[in-house]
């Protein structure tokens, strides 16, 4: 390897060396390898509480979604007679969605917590419920990292 000759030059090399590791960090997160993963993400305990909500399906996944049509549809532009059905449809299913999800994520953390305690005695799990509870409600493409497993526990095949 011969050094280069001006500054320029090394500025160029030290960029392209950094955007090679950038990407090989960036793919090694997106596949879950524990030494890419950010510190909240890393541990037996938080791989537990990834892999048991992504293999189940979970109202609070659901969330985000149908709070976006509930939005869009509040705005639509609709006649006069139909807007209060649509207002009063508005009104009810916010609060409704929200009474299903709460009562889900508090039992997906408390359950994932009593399962790593059961299964991890000598991890630290603080966090490990809020954790379970704020993946179960992202939606699940988005979730980072990938989902490993499928609903019902399938493991996902790796990408070659």
């Amino acid at each position: 390897m011969t050094a280069p000759s001006n500054r320029k030059e090394a500025y160029r090399l030290q960029r392209d060396r950094d955007r090679a590791d950038r990407t090989r960090a960036r793919e090694g997160m997106l596949r879950g390898e524990e030494r890419y993963l950010q510190p909240r993400d890393r541990g037996p305990a938080r791989k537990f509480a990834r892999e048991w909500v992504d293999s189940r399906r979970l109202p609070g996944q659901y969330f985000l979604p149908v709070m976006l049509g509930i939005m869009i549809l509040s705005m639509l532009p609709f006649p006069v007679e139909v807007r209060s059905i649509v207002l009063a449809v508005y009104s009810v299913s916010v609060p409704l969605v929200l009474v299903l999800v709460i009562p889900s994520s508090l039992y997906t953390s408390n359950k994932v917590k009593k399962e790593a305690a059961a299964k991890f005695p000598d991890e630290n799990l603080k966090g490990v419920g809020f954790y379970a509870a704020m993946r179960a409600l992202q939606i699940r493409p988005l979730r980072y990292p990938k989902p490993t497993v499928r609903p019902g526990g399938i493991p996902i095949p790796p990408k070659n």
